[in-house]
């Protein structure tokens, strides 16, 4: 169902022929999608919003919380007009009069795609109104495409974007197979932990966050440990992504999340854009659940001044003191900060789990950087197992994958040991 909505939405590609380079589609196509999804949302409450906008615009009173409210989203739209009420005439206009309208969580994901010049360059090239009708005719309310689902599209887009560009699309995602096993693997051993304590809150993050499947994996998975007569557990998510328009599609999906709770607390926020090695957005916060799958072997000299620095100036006290890893690589540095995320054993400790490829496991002679880490992680007993995943199930990789399992807290019958599972060979074709 994903691929054919998603082959669906990419059809609007035939409009942009011409005009547009093919390299161009994905930041055309994709926030559409996302401007439809976030007004299918929107469509039930959108008369009421505009009546409190009308009765309340000269009383003085800030309407923002009563918006919020009203639409039971920690975000809103006062617009008059919807995708497809734009008209044929002052299309550009009353597109970006819509966008506007958004609340500012809600804009902010269309700046990053620079989607006003976008918008004016369809224009000019007579395709906007085209564009704008096709998108409005999908019905993307996620009652007509879960949650999950609608992960998969984003995701398939990108996926075609990056390969119209050349680019590794597996920087971008990881496969739903992998996602939901690393969440399992993270959470499973805590759900008695969980069921006994009900709407029990705990933190979980990602550094390298993409569309933030992991985080939205992770909310399902304890929501579905939810007592019919009691609160479900609460996971707040908390993550950082490099890429702008990735960093985007992310808080599209956490702006539609809510907490049971506290239904107008905004988990978009805790999303934040940046490079996670040299500018931690979150460096004063510690989670009890981390999980990560960073690029594999893509070199860290961006990040390379910023991460010396903190190695030579903070030691152990910071993210990297056992040695740093050639720079040619940086999935060590991204173990090693995530190692540090985790909340203190003084306070319940917490647990990791990180997608790595084969190379952290065996670069490296005795006492260069790698084989430090190593055995920094060993000595102080911080890895708890390391799974071999099946090869060929990276998106356009065959290379060996490998999830590791990091904890600061290791129950009795694991402290001094790590436990190796040959997973390679437990796949069903499909």
């Amino acid at each position: 169902m994903n691929t054919t909505l998603a082959d669906f939405i990419w059809q609007n590609a035939d409009d942009l022929w011409g005009p547009f380079k093919h390299v161009e589609f994905g930041k055309i196509i994709l926030p559409f999608t996302l401007l439809r999804r976030l007004e299918c949302v929107l469509e039930p409450t959108r008369e009421q919003v505009r009546q409190t906008v009308a009765s309340l615009k000269d009383t003085g009173i800030d309407i923002d919380v009563v918006l919020r409210t009203q639409t039971g989203y920690p975000f809103y739209n006062t617009s008059n007009y919807a995708l497809g009420s734009l008209g044929a005439t002052r299309t550009r206009a009353n597109l970006e009069d819509y966008i506007a309208s958004f609340s500012d969580n809600a804009r902010v994901i269309f700046e990053q795609f620079d989607f006003a010049n976008t918008i004016a360059r369809m224009d000019r090239a007579g395709v906007l109104f085209k564009i704008c009708q096709n998108i409005s005719a999908i019905d993307l309310h996620p009652d007509a495409v879960p949650e999950r689902v609608m992960s998969n599209v984003y995701e398939h887009l990108i996926r075609r974007f990056g390969a119209e560009v050349n680019e590794a699309a597996e920087d971008f995602m990881t496969p739903r197979d992998v996602v939901h096993l690393a969440i399992e693997l993270l959470l499973d051993p805590d759900d008695q932990f969980f069921i006994d304590n009900p709407g029990l809150t705990r933190t979980l993050y990602d550094p390298t966050c993409g569309t933030g499947g992991f985080l939205s994996d992770g909310m399902e998975h304890v929501n579905n440990l939810r007592d019919r007569s009691s609160m479900a557990p609460v996971m707040i998510p908390y993550g950082q992504e490099l890429e702008p328009e990735t960093h985007a599609v992310c808080l599209a999906s956490m702006l539609l999340k809510t907490i049971e709770s506290d239904p107008g607390r905004d988990l978009s926020k805790n999303i934040k854009l940046g490079s996670t090695l040299s500018d931690d957005k979150l460096a004063a916060d510690r989670l009890h659940y981390c999980v990560s799958n960073p690029p594999f072997g893509k070199k860290w000299e961006m990040d390379q001044e910023a991460v010396v620095r903190e190695h030579r100036e903070k030691g152990h006290e910071g993210r990297f003191g056992p040695k740093l890893p050639r720079v040619s690589d940086g999935s060590m540095l991204f173990l090693l900060h995530l190692l540090s995320k985790l909340e203190s054993p003084e306070r319940g400790g917490g647990r990791g789990a990180i997608v790595l490829s084969g190379s952290p496991l065996f670069n490296g002679n005795a006492g260069q950087g790698e084989s430090e880490i190593r055995r920094y992680l060993l000595e102080f007993d911080y890895v708890e197992a390391i799974i071999a995943l099946p090869t060929e199930i990276f998106f356009r990789t065959g290379i060996g994958t490998y999830i590791w399992i990091l904890s600061n807290r290791k129950p009795a019958h694991r402290k001094d040991r790590v436990q190796l599972i040959d997973a390679t060979a437990l796949f069903e074709l499909i």
